[in-house]
This record gives structure tokens, sequence and C-alpha cells, in this order.
């Protein structure tokens, strides 16, 4: 892009009392048509898609969620709220047709907005997983005109749980393990000094069986640390409690989460075939990533557990969300990627029922980067392929 834009930041206050920054860019002024971008933890005020959405002679909203870079108490259903002020703000400017561009988690963020924005108010989702209640009943959410996926995966919780290590036994000791589902044993088909593992069906089959039964395991202790909380308040309502009742109902528990890369797919990359290369968005050694401190999820709180990122009871998941998604769509795949892979694309789109869809595949990684270094980054070609979509759709 080569015209002079100008960018203008807003503090906004959501329905719930929080507040919630975003940056409108602009071009003439003159636009009818705004895309948003956002992610449930991340402010991507530099992303790379604005440049291109600006020269489709769209405005651009980037916003960001009430806490940057901070998910460890991040529900989605309480992140609906953030959203909503920027629907709402962007209405109140004039702006005509409103898109919603999800990259990565922002897709699941968005699809869950729309979902609830086109919800009938009493039909909303009235308490979080973990009980909390959302009053998204009473929240004004305008409705999303477009929605553009780029490199969605199923969902925070999807995505955690098929990276989840089921071989550990005990969420306070990560080394302790059953050995028969240890996914970088010689025996269990990885070869360490290549960094490449040869599943067996029988040991895929199994090995996710386990990961969806240590999501269940870890969901019951995130609800037995609220069941225990909840508990001791009403012993103390009740006149009943004890010192420790007024501990336990004061405490605000967190825990942590270990081992959470180790997705079979990230390292034999026979299953799902596609133009990724060996390794996981954490890198290419997975006794680094599966390890060590970086990782998903590493800490958390009860109620984020079980609202962002379980697997099972999380509400922001796309097979739960896309079935709301009745407007035009634009779905783009990056085929190198190593966060969300061919079937999860193609699930993706089959579950998405708008009769205006369209699946567009473009080389390059999880961030839209050259998967080879003479290539031309497929930034760049994902960027075009959204403005000729926006000029024929939206614009």
């Amino acid at each position: 892009m080569t015209r002079p834009y100008q960018m203008v930041p807003y503090a906004l206050g959501t329905a719930d009392g929080q507040r919630t920054l975003g940056f409108l860019f602009t071009v003439t002024g003159a636009e009818k048509t705004v895309v948003c971008l956002m992610h449930p933890r991340e402010m991507a005020i530099t992303h790379y898609l604005v440049p291109f959405i600006l020269d489709a002679g769209c405005a651009c909203w980037v916003q960001g969620p009430r806490s940057i870079g901070n998910d460890l108490r991040l529900e989605h259903e309480i992140a609906l709220f953030d959203v909503a002020a920027g629907m709402s703000h962007l209405r109140e400017l004039g702006y005509a047709r409103i898109v919603l561009l999800g990259n990565s988690g922002g897709a699941g963020l968005y699809t869950f907005y729309n979902q609830q924005a086109l919800t009938p108010r009493e039909l909303r989702i009235a308490r979080t997983p973990g009980g909390r209640p959302t009053n998204l009943g009473e929240l004004h959410m305008p409705e999303a005109d477009g929605i553009i996926l780029v490199s969605p995966h199923p969902g925070q919780g999807k995505l955690l749980m098929s990276g989840l290590d089921p071989s550990v036994v005990d969420e306070d000791d990560p080394m302790r393990t059953d050995p028969s589902l240890d996914p970088f044993s010689a025996a269990n088909g990885f070869d360490a000094a290549s960094g490449r593992g040869q599943y067996a069906p029988a040991f895929v089959q199994r090995y996710r069986q386990a990961q969806a039964e240590r999501v269940a395991r870890i969901d019951a202790r995130a609800r037995q640390m609220l069941r225990a909380k909840h508990e001791a308040r009403q012993r103390l309502k009740a006149g009943s409690g004890a010192d420790e009742d007024r501990r336990l109902a004061a405490h605000a528990p967190v825990f942590e989460v270990w081992r959470t890369d180790a997705d079979l797919r990230s390292w034999d990359i026979s299953l799902d075939p596609s133009d990724r290369k060996t390794g996981s968005l954490w890198g290419k050694d997975p006794f680094v990533s599966n390890w060590g401190s970086v990782g998903f999820a590493r800490v958390v709180t009860p109620e984020s557990w079980l609202s962002t990122w379980s697997g099972l009871a999380s509400n922001a998941a796309l097979d739960k969300t896309l079935g709301a998604v009745h407007q035009p769509t634009l779905l783009l795949e990056y085929t190198g990627d190593q966060c969300t892979f061919p079937a999860d694309i193609e699930a993706i789109y089959r579950q998405i029922p708008s009769e205006h869809k369209r699946h567009i595949r473009v080389r390059g990684n999880h961030h839209g980067m050259a998967l080879g270094r003479d290539e031309e980054p497929g930034q760049q070609i994902a960027g075009r392929h959204i403005v000729a979509w926006l000029r024929e759709t939206m614009v």
C-alpha cells in the first residue's frame, strides 16, 4: 500500500464496566465497509492484512482484548463484551457493512460472537462453563455482514486437546507418565535422532482417546475447585461457615497444565499430509516445547480452563459456532500450516452453512510466511485474495 492513511485510537467502555482498546485505520474517511481484526489475547495492530484491507477500499478496525497478552482469566463468554463494544462503536460511526476477520484464535472468538449475536436474547448462553452468569441476554450485539477466516483452527480448546500429551498421569507431577502413551519414545514410533515420528494407526487412535480422557480429568479438577469455593460461600451465607470457609471462599485458584505440545501430526507429517515442515508452532524439538515453560494454557484458572482451553467444555469451538454463519464467507487456508491441518480446514468449510462461501488455499505457514527461500510470502497472496473478495462482495 502506498496511499497515506489515518489511524485513530479509541478507548471503549464495555457493557460490564471494563475497557477495551481499538484502532481505526482509514484512507478517505468515506469508507462504507469496515473489516475487524481481533484476537482474544493479543493486540494485532501491526497485522499484515491491514494494508490490503485499506487497498480494498475498506476501513480497518484492529481491537485488543481487555487483558492484552494475558489469558490467565480469559473466559470467551465475557470476551464477547469486548467484541460487542467494538461492533457498537463502528455502527455508531455509520459503517453500513462490518466484516469480521478471524485469524487463528480470532476465528473462534468471532464465530462465537456471531453465533450469540444471531441467537435470540433469551436463548443466549446464560452461564460460562465455570458457572459464572454471562448476562449475554442483556448485551447489545450488532450483527456482522460478512466473515473472513484466515488459518483458523477448530477453537483454542480443540487445538489444545489435539496437542495435549496424554501420557501424563499426574497433573501435579508432569514427569509421571504412562510409557505406553509417550509420543516421543522409540517404542511408540519416535526417532529422536531425526526428530520425526512414524506412528501406527492403532497407537494414533488410542492416543487421541487418551487425550480426551486427560481433558476430562482436568475438567473434573477445575469443577471440583469451583464447587469447593461455592460450597464454602454457601456455608458462610447460611451462617455456619468457619475461618477455613472464609479463606476458601475468597481464594482464586490457579493451576498449571504441562506438556501441551504433543500433536502427533506435528512430528509425523504423513498424518493428514500437507506442505508443512516437521515440528509445531513452538519449534522442532519436542523435548524443549513439550516439557518447557512456554506453551498454550500453561497457567490457567478453573474458569479460563473450562471456557477457553477445554476441548470438551468450551463454547468457543468452531464445531459449535459455525452453524450460525449464514453471511458471505471467505476461508483462507495456508497449506504449510503447523497449527491447523487439512482435515480441520475441510471440516470447518463443510460446517459453514452459508450459500456464499469460498475456500482458497495459499502456500505458507500458519503466519503466512514463505515455505521456500525463493517463494513469495503467502501473506501477500492471501492479501490479494482478500482484496478481490472484499471488492466483489462488500464494497
